[in-house]
């Protein structure tokens, strides 16, 4: 299996100007000649050719489903190893309007979880979907067909087409996946550089994910590590340190833009009072506003959010005045949950004109957004988004690049022990099929002495049971011993491995093309089930 990103067959990137080193794998923004940026998007390619083959008769009626699978063309997704899988868009690949229409709410992620894993070729899976991306970690059983049934369900659920998806879509599998998650969760992909609310995200992930049926081993271990390597990237390196939140660099953006940088005389407006909207008002006041007005559905919020910010004026004022605060206000911070604009072109070209400045500024973190687009069309009005904090996030570049640097060691070795573990889990089958094997010819042979030796006492047969028990067991002491992962042993993951495929070949065990049979069994036999 390959994997083609823009690459030649040398692997030398084409059209690249410039490729910042620190960027993670796989979503590295490549800039072109003239400056545009290129597609990351991956796209999987087989090796052998694809032309379709001749698929035999079948003569009997006998011959089940799998079986016809077996020696189709198919034959070869039947004889893929199943992989670990990211599939999605973030803020490197993807505007903001695309974004939002594929975000996943956080009520709906156990559901989207199930709706993966009932698809056919998709064993295990979760769904990170914040403001600035939207990734989907699968084990499946196929690559290819993986892919494409992910894609697939991401066009039903978000109404985008599968060919814009594909505009927009990176695809990583396997270590590189596991990369791209460490790195993810230690905000080194984030768009503020070690920002800490996508460890949360990760965390919550898990905390929603548990339990879910397709949320299992591989996938569950691989999120419970991307967060031990958050912990550990943000202690070792503090690269969380300083402002390095998209609610920090928003409230920095707005500071740049006013005519003073400086909140002292500026009316402000925080619409929202959950955890981004906390987040905002504490930064103002690290940034010395000393008052403001917070629009909530609810007033218990601001009130807690009051208690912790002494000597500083909030007052709160429901949603049934938000247009009045706005009209009211020189900047507006908008952080809600909603899923329409807040704010209309129709609405905000009423406000009246400031005299403190010459544009009103509304700086919206939340997606989907909570200001509507066209509101930049006014003179009026000066909007931000998520996307406008990429000029906060070139300050301290030289200080980030170098924290990065420690990080993606860190993030190396743990990608190392993560992947071990992986594979370590593929001698798991081995092990049990050998078992089975063993105790399939012990349990003929005893049957074959029992009745060779006529009658014989029940204490008798027992001691002919446990010698046969006792005979196997010594057997396969030496084989389970070197498939097993032992440091008082000294044996490397790859010498297990190649163990495991050596016992395979002997006894013709066949483990892993069995395993994937039964797992498309149990999918075929579940689809026909379905009402």
């Amino acid at each position: 299996m390959v994997v083609s990103c823009g690459l030649s067959n040398s692997g030398i990137v084409h059209h690249i100007a410039y490729a910042p080193s620190h960027l993670p794998v796989g979503v590295r923004r490549l800039i072109s000649v003239r400056g545009s940026v290129v597609n990351p998007r991956c796209e999987v390619a087989l090796e052998r050719n694809d032309d379709v083959r001749s698929t035999p008769a079948v003569t009997s009626s006998s011959v089940s489903a799998l079986e016809a699978l077996k020696t189709s063309a198919a034959d070869r997704y039947t004889k893929e190893r199943s992989s670990v899988m990211v599939i999605g868009i973030s803020f490197h690949t993807a505007p903001v309007d695309i974004r939002e229409k594929l975000s996943i709410p956080d009520a709906q992620l156990p559901h989207a979880i199930s709706e993966l894993c009932a698809l056919n070729h998709i064993e295990e899976a979760a769904v990170l979907s914040t403001c600035n991306r939207m990734e989907i970690y699968i084990v499946a059983l196929s690559q290819h067909r993986g892919v494409k049934e992910v894609t697939e369900w991401m066009s039903k659920v978000s109404g985008v087409s599968v060919s814009e998806i594909s505009q927009h879509q990176f695809l990583l599998h396997n270590k590189d996946a596991t990369k791209h998650l460490f790195e993810v969760s230690a905000g080194l992909d984030s768009l503020v550089l070690g920002e800490g609310q996508i460890l949360s995200q990760v965390k919550h992930v898990v905390k929603v994910a548990q339990g879910v049926p397709g949320f299992d081993r591989k996938i569950s271990g691989l999120f419970k590590h991307a967060i031990t390597v958050g912990k550990r990237v943000r202690t070792e390196t503090k690269i969380s340190s300083g402002s390095v939140s998209v609610s920090s660099a928003a409230v920095e953006l707005a500071q740049m833009k006013l005519p003073e940088s400086s909140y002292d005389s500026v009316r402000v407006l925080v619409v929202g009072a959950g955890k981004m909207g906390k987040l905002v008002i504490k930064h103002l006041v690290a940034k010395g506003c000393t008052k403001m007005v917070v629009v909530n559905r609810t007033e218990d919020k601001v009130n807690a959010i009051r208690d912790e910010c002494n000597d500083v004026a909030i007052v709160y004022q429901p949603f049934s005045e938000l247009l009045s605060c706005a009209s009211e206000s020189d900047v507006i911070f908008t952080c809600t949950a909603s899923e329409t604009p807040l704010f209309f072109k129709e609405q905000v070209e009423t406000f009246p004109t400031l005299t403190s400045q010459s544009q009103r500024m509304f700086v919206d973190i939340s997606v989907p957004r909570n200001v509507d687009s066209r509101v930049s069309d006014l003179e009026t009005a000066r909007v931000y988004n998520v996307d406008d904090l990429k000029e906060v996030v070139e300050a301290n570049k030289e200080d980030r690049l170098r924290k990065a640097t420690e990080a993606q060691l860190i993030i190396s070795e743990e990608v190392h022990e993560f992947e071990a573990w992986k594979d370590s889990l593929e001698t798991v089958p081995t092990l049990k099929k050998l078992r089975a094997y063993a105790e399939r010819i012990r349990a003929s042979e005893f049957e074959k002495c029992i009745e060779k030796m006529g009658d014989l006492t029940k204490k008798q047969k027992v001691a002919i049971h446990g010698l046969s028990k006792g005979i196997v067991n010594r057997l396969l002491e030496g084989p389970m011993q070197h498939l097993r992962s032992d440091e008082n042993e000294g044996r490397t993951l790859d010498e297990i491995l190649e163990n495991m495929h050596t016992l395979n070949r002997i006894f013709g065990l066949d483990t892993e093309i069995s395993i994937l049979e039964e797992k498309i069994r149990s999918k075929m036999e579940k689809a026909k089930n379905l009402p």
